[in-house]
């Protein structure tokens, strides 16, 4: 099997080393082994609650990278993901001055958007005094996961908007660090992912707009709010 625009995309987003990467919720472990591939970390975790589908794909990287050049950079774990062992790595910085990058990212793919809210709220719980990364990749409820990223005090890396199977998908890398080195405050609608130029990021903007537009005139939430959030995006980014 071949990863996807998604995890392709992902995969290009991680140009740092890290000491651990988690790839969560790892389904078949594409993108790890893609990581794996290239060592981007000193350990590469594939992490997944499902016992049948850790079991199989442990059969796969023993088959495949058993070398000695690859035998100790991975493990499996069969886990709620929610309760990873991430290990203590750089302390979170508690005042103003600028920190260089953590050494433990979690990226968690392919899961609903509440899900993905509990899951990191509950790592992040668990590890309050180690700064962590995350790439966050939900299936829906951007909006909300990311309103959940600015309460936790996360602060953006990176972002983008990627179209695969005529479905739209936004890719956020966040830090735990409130000051971290060229870090960012975390938008709601999002903000350097945009780019009005390009007619799928035009397509998606139209999409959030109306699917807000439609909850605002059929269902008792006031969706005003958010849909002003992204209208102010095309004045912002001009």
């Amino acid at each position: 099997m071949r990863t996807g625009k998604r995890l392709s995309q992902i995969n290009a987003m991680i140009t740092d080393n890290y000491q651990d990467i988690w790839d969560c919720c790892c389904d078949h472990g594409l993108l790890g082994i893609e990581l794996l591939k290239r060592k981007a970390a000193s350990t590469i975790h594939f992490a997944d609650i499902s016992a049948p589908l850790i079991d199989k794909l442990e059969l796969v990287l023993r088959q495949f990278f058993s070398s000695d050049d690859y035998l100790n950079l991975w493990q499996v774990h069969t886990i709620d993901v929610a309760k990873i062992p991430v290990r203590a790595g750089t302390p979170c910085n508690h005042n103003k001055a600028k920190q260089s990058k953590a050494e433990q990212l979690i990226i968690i793919a392919g899961v609903g958007g509440d899900l993905l809210i509990e899951l990191v709220q509950s790592i992040c719980n668990k590890n309050p005094n180690t700064t962590l990364e995350f790439i966050l990749c939900p299936v829906h409820h951007n909006y909300k996961v990311r309103t959940a990223l600015i309460d936790l005090n996360c602060s953006l890396v990176n972002e983008c908007i990627v179209k695969e199977n005529n479905r739209f998908y936004e890719i956020i890398h966040v830090t735990t660090s409130e000051y971290q080195e060229s870090a960012l405050p975390i938008s709601s609608v999002g903000s350097t992912m945009w780019n009005f130029d390009n007619n799928e990021h035009q397509q998606y903007f139209a999409q959030r707009v109306n699917h807000y537009s439609k909850m605002q005139k059929n269902t008792n939430i006031d969706a005003e709010k958010i849909i002003q959030a992204y209208k102010s995006l095309k004045y912002e980014t001009k």
